[in-house]
């Protein structure tokens, strides 16, 4: 099918009018149509890298959400700070003055700050499970069965990076840092009790985010050794039907997530590949019209040849960008009719 300059312009998401806005626009579609052409070369590396970026991004994000959150609030559970209050509680060695004693849940300042404290990771949570989810494992399993197992998850971790902080703090509250006077020692305790539990927290979750969000793909792979293996063992018919009906569970998610980012890719390809043939044909007819301001001679016979040649070039890449991008959209509205029907 053959398309014109039209079917490409009408296709084409339009940029913002806002040149700032527009600017960033055009970075974005360059770098991903920069970022297919990498990832169509590396099919294997580009998944982890893809995850492990947006991974670190949304992270570190809510990471400083949790930080700005933790420098304000705990100012508004002020009235219950009155010492030591948690759970175990425990003096370590001679370090009995300032309060320093060791908690797992609690806080050696009161109520307030250790109730501050876990509403900005319990928020933090609550901003991270969708951005994680939904971009960075792009996943389609149940969302209340994958934010129970992670509700589960951030509690086993929060236990664990509780416990390093509360040993921690016993030092901190020995130097002095939270007495009057130290506000510049309190907010960096913050600081650190956020990189602490926050990083080694997001170490600890990429891997269970990777049970919690498994690779469709991964998992037909996983359900159809499993059927193989069943059925070489001679298992009884019951086993290997439910091994099949497993099969074909997963085999429809898998189907509709690459559908889903085969569509997703395609379009992204499509702009960027519009984008540089429009982008090269406006240059030239600015070039052309610059150097007519100026008095300057036109370009020779080979020059023009040359633009026009590599013209027509991003104007087929342009085209079968287009027809890709059909292609993938009407393949992945084909995939959800068949799985709403």
């Amino acid at each position: 099918m053959e398309f014109t300059e039209q079917d490409i312009q009408k296709e084409v998401k339009p940029l913002s009018e806002n040149a700032f806005v527009r600017f960033f626009q055009r970075i974005a579609r360059w770098w991903l149509g920069a970022w297919y052409g990498f990832a169509d070369k590396h099919p294997k590396l580009a998944p982890w890298i893809y995850k492990i970026f947006f991974f670190f991004v949304f992270s570190m994000g809510v990471t400083i959400w949790q930080f700005i959150v933790m420098t304000f609030l705990p100012y508004a559970f002020a009235g219950m700070n009155k010492g030591n209050w948690g759970w175990p509680n425990v003096t370590i060695g001679d370090f009995t003055d300032n309060g320093a004693t060791y908690m797992i849940f609690g806080d050696a300042n009161g109520a307030g700050y250790f109730i501050a404290f876990e509403l900005a990771v319990f928020t933090a949570q609550c901003i991270n499970f969708p951005l994680q989810r939904n971009i960075t494992y792009r996943s389609h399993g149940n969302p209340w069965y994958q934010a129970m197992w992670y509700f589960i998850g951030w509690v086993l971790v929060s236990v664990f990076t509780n416990a390093i902080w509360g040993l921690i703090n016993v030092f901190l509250t020995h130097w002095g840092w939270y007495l009057a006077g130290n506000e510049g020692l309190a907010t960096v305790a913050g600081l650190i009790k956020t990189v602490l539990t926050g990083g080694v927290s997001m170490i600890i979750f990429f891997f269970v985010f990777l049970v919690i969000f498994p690779d469709n793909n991964a998992v037909v792979k996983r359900a159809q050794a499993k059927l193989d293996k069943l059925t070489a063992a001679g298992a009884d018919e019951e086993k290997i039907a439910a091994a099949k009906a497993k099969l074909e569970e997963a085999q429809k998610k898998a189907d509709f997530s690459n559908a889903e980012k085969d569509a997703a890719t395609a379009r992204s390809k499509f702009n960027s590949s519009a984008m540089k043939y429009f982008s090269a044909k406006s240059n030239l007819e600015k070039e052309a019209e610059k150097a007519k301001e100026k008095g300057e001679p036109e370009k020779d016979e080979a020059a023009k040849a040359a633009d026009a040649e590599m013209l027509a070039k991003k104007f087929e890449e342009a085209c079968t960008a287009l027809a890709e991008k059909r292609e993938k959209e009407q393949a992945f509205a084909d995939v959800k009719a068949a799985q709403a029907a």
